[in-house]
């Protein structure tokens, strides 16, 4: 069976697509920093019958990466990695007068540095998977100018150039990097919490992210709206 590693996979979009893929029989190494949260996803998520790796921590630490590395050699390898942890550097948000460097930096450990540390730890697994994959979750926000998301668009813009130049040096596998849209997740939730009007699920986004799974195109950007209007 194929293997993915979803880090913040305890809910929102990452429990959604855990779930997606489950039921169609693939095993997963689950990562987020609420123990609790991700021991109950997991339990449900393994309902569907494949074998579920629940392993709480901070996608930040190196050892913790490599723990989530090892889970996925223990069920066979590694086929898929979606980089789907986030830290937004400020909550709420906060113009870039007032966003402090401590949050700048976290967001940029948080969103670039662990998702590419995770990546590189991955790496000789993927090269070895038979359709090796690498998911980004991305933002509009890293190319849209949008007032208070400038620390975390930046973090997301980082994110997106790393993974357009990995999908250049990595020609055997599909790196991409993908704006899920507009959703109503615990994220936005913090960044402002003022904006209380109805967002699409994060389970609606999954049908695009199967579909870049199941077509595999080239390596590049995608924006999940977009993949939907074109089914």
């Amino acid at each position: 069976m194929p293997v993915a590693i979803i880090t913040g996979a305890s809910k929102g979009l990452g429990r959604a697509l855990g779930a997606a893929l489950a039921e169609r029989g693939w095993d997963l190494v689950l990562d987020a920093r609420t123990a609790g949260v991700l021991e109950e996803t997991a339990v449900a998520l393994s309902a569907y019958g494949t074998r579920v790796e629940a392993l709480p921590g901070d996608v930040t630490d190196a050892g913790h990466r490599a723990e989530l590395v090892a889970a996925a050699r223990k069920l066979g390898g590694v086929d898929l990695v979606v980089n789907n942890a986030s830290a937004l550097g400020a909550e709420p948000l906060v113009r870039l007068e007032d966003l402090t460097l401590d949050g700048l930096r976290q967001a940029l450990e948080v969103n670039v540095v662990a998702a590419l540390g995770l990546v590189q730890e991955a790496l000789p697994l993927l090269r070895a998977a038979e359709a090796g994959t690498v998911v980004d979750i991305s933002s509009d926000a890293a190319v849209e100018a949008y007032e208070t998301w400038g620390g975390y668009g930046a973090s997301k813009a980082a994110l997106d150039h790393l993974s357009a130049v990995l999908g250049e040096e990595e020609p055997g596998l599909r790196v991409w990097a993908v704006d899920p849209g507009d959703m109503g997740t615990d994220l936005y939730a913090a960044a402002v919490p003022e904006d209380d009007d109805p967002r699409p699920a994060p389970d609606s986004v999954v049908p695009a992210l199967l579909r870049l799974i199941d077509e595999r195109p080239a390596s590049g950007r995608y924006s999940a709206p977009a993949l939907l209007e074109e089914r």
